[in-house]
């Protein structure tokens, strides 16, 4: 028999009664019935549960061992009686009489419970990981993790995609987040920068000719932690085709995406191909965001002409000063009590709104604060142009264009929750397209790219020319599930006069695009085709699939929210001997008193 097993715990069952086997794991549960003791043995595939009684003189052994101590069991198989049997567990019929007990590991006193999922800090949990990773729903979480990883490897090398590896050193690129730096020994005061993404590789590789890459990436940003977004590292799939269309990406997508969330939604319901596709200005009015949860069925809709002179002074004259008014439809909340209105106005006040105005419309009439002081004809008006009904509620957003959808799309989301019209229970997936080119920053009235700088802009160098920059859309395009961007993708600009003249725009000289990107733009005077892609994020993909609100609970080992590594305890200090090997000296902050 061997060393450690016969058998896994998660693999015996009724037709293995009366075998001798022998099983390793961690001792999950224990009860002590006095004469007996019972023992869940856990390993990665399932438990078994083991028994002893008194009179084996390896009672009192099995009996001290503490929870979580690592040992091998060997005995023989056993029915339970129909009363002891667990139909919950795989191996619930049977249960293993311990012959002979070896402890391979004792374990101390746990900082955290394993077989509970009580709620530990997130320091507890990140300090002890490899502990947190034995508890049932986070090891079930890596094991989807390493499933959906797997399925969109198959599915991509069945798409006709090939698999390359792309550089980890490389140089550093304005990408738009923090680079991460490496210092080299070999070339003092010079640095290697972690890729943000393998965005200009996967490009040369389509210059190269290779038709179809892809890769499961890692990408590198120093940028703060949000729930979807873990601060310095995370994994995409990349791909990349060449003599494609923005169609052609979207096909070759699609069936990946909508493919891997069938596979793993259990009892959850998938958006059906082809995915809707939504102009960037579209999605802005009607949902207030870029990347929409189409779960909730409100839609925003414009009513500034309906306050322009009108009765309600706070908004008209703020209509004549150049604001807009967007109207958030509630279905079905007029008959919610005033306690739902006045919650949802000082929600508005802590997200530094002066407040949210509403109309209650109602079989008597329309009524409420604004709806006094408009006339007949324009709430008739907006009735009709919001898609209202008696017994619906509308509210609204009035501010500067950006300002106002943002806002109101959050009240959106909020109405949606507060209502109960997001159903949990679907993937509703969208394409975002026609992202301006460029967009204006207000700080410094300088123009700016607004998505990705290589991207194609519509109308190619002809608009780029002859166009406003502001008006000019580019090749871009985001999907999006249940308000979640799963990946920005494009297709790029893979001409070089066009690319000088794109980045010209945006306040770059020919000198710094040559010093910046010089290893693609002269690839690109030797022959490049056109070419596309994206990059789906997958720990977001795996954080829809198994419900979680943060990202960190689809990683293995993740950083906190301020970036550190509470496990490994980095980042740390460096010697002084290894600085000066890099010729590197350190100008830290003054301390703060």
């Amino acid at each position: 028999m061997h060393a450690y097993r016969s058998h896994t715990c998660g693999q015996l069952r009724a037709k293995d009664t009366g075998e001798t086997v022998r099983i390793s794991g961690w001792i999950h549960r224990k009860r002590d019935h006095g004469n007996l003791v019972f023992i869940d043995l856990r390993d990665h595939y399932g438990l078994t549960q083991c028994v002893l009684d008194i009179s084996n003189p390896i009672f009192k052994q099995v009996e001290q061992t503490r929870l979580e101590s690592v040992v091998t069991v060997t005995g023989k198989v056993v029915a339970r009686t129909a009363e002891t049997a667990n139909s919950r567990m795989p191996t619930g019929e049977i249960e293993v009489v311990i012959q002979e007990y070896t402890v391979q590991g004792t374990a101390e006193v746990l900082p955290l419970q394993v077989n509970s999922d009580e709620d530990y800090s997130e320091e507890i949990r990140l300090k002890n990981r490899f502990l947190d990773l034995r508890r049932d729903k986070v090891h079930r979480n890596m094991m989807l993790r390493a499933n959906v990883i797997a399925s969109l490897r198959r599915r991509m090398i069945a798409q006709g995609f090939t698999e390359f590896q792309t550089p980890i050193l490389t140089s550093s690129s304005p990408e738009g987040a923090r680079d991460f730096l490496v210092p080299s020994r070999m070339h003092p005061g010079k640095f290697y920068a972690l890729p943000q993404a393998p965005q200009q590789f996967k490009q040369l590789l389509m210059v190269a000719g290779f038709d179809r890459y892809f890769q499961i990436a890692p990408c590198f940003r120093d940028e703060d932690s949000r729930a979807d977004r873990s601060p310095g590292e995370f994994y995409q799939l990349d791909f990349e085709m060449s003599f494609v269309t923005q169609e052609d990406v979207f096909n070759a997508i699609e069936p990946v995406l909508h493919g891997v969330f069938e596979e793993f939604a259990e009892d959850r319901v998938v958006s059906a191909m082809p995915f809707p596709q939504i102009p960037f200005e579209e999605s802005m009015l009607r949902y207030g965001s870029d990347k929409p949860d189409l779960r909730n069925p409100i839609r925003i809709t414009d009513v500034t002409e309906i306050f322009r002179g009108s009765g309600f002074g706070i908004f008209a004259k703020a209509v004549e000063a150049g604001s807009v008014v967007r109207a958030i439809p509630a279905p079905g909340a007029a008959g919610k009590p005033r306690s739902f209105f006045d919650k949802l106005n000082d929600w508005a006040k802590t997200n530094g709104a002066a407040g949210l105005g509403y109309v209650i419309f109602e079989a008597a009439g329309p009524k409420g604060p604004i709806a006094k002081n408009l006339d007949e004809a324009r709430l008739a008006q907006l009735k009709e142009q919001a898609g209202l009904k008696d017994g619906d509620a509308v509210f609204f957003s009035c501010d500067k264009k950006l300002a106002a959808a943002k806002f109101a799309g959050a009240v959106r989301t909020r109405l949606g929750e507060e209502l109960g019209l997001i159903d949990p229970k679907k993937f509703e997936f969208c394409w975002i397209v026609d992202f301006p080119m460029y967009e204006l920053n207000e700080d410094t009235n300088q123009i700016e790219f607004s998505h990705n700088p290589f991207s194609m802009p519509q109308g190619g160098l002809d608009a780029l020319l002859n166009k406003d920059p502001l008006t000019i859309n580019a090749f871009q395009y985001d999907i999006v599930c249940n308000g979640i961007e799963l990946s920005s993708g494009a297709i790029r600009n893979h001409r070089a006069e066009i690319m000088y003249k794109a980045f010209e725009i945006a306040g770059y000289a020919s000198s710094v695009v040559e010093e910046k990107f010089g290893g693609m733009l002269n690839a690109f005077k030797f022959g490049a085709p056109p070419h596309g892609g994206s990059a789906p994020g997958i720990d977001r993909i795996v954080m829809l699939l198994a419900e979680e609100k943060n990202i960190r609970e689809v990683i293995c080992f993740p950083l906190n929210q301020r970036a550190e590594d509470l496990l490994m305890q980095a980042p740390t200090e460096v010697p002084v001997a290894r600085l000066k090997e890099l010729s590197i000296r350190l100008d830290l902050p003054l301390a703060k008193k």
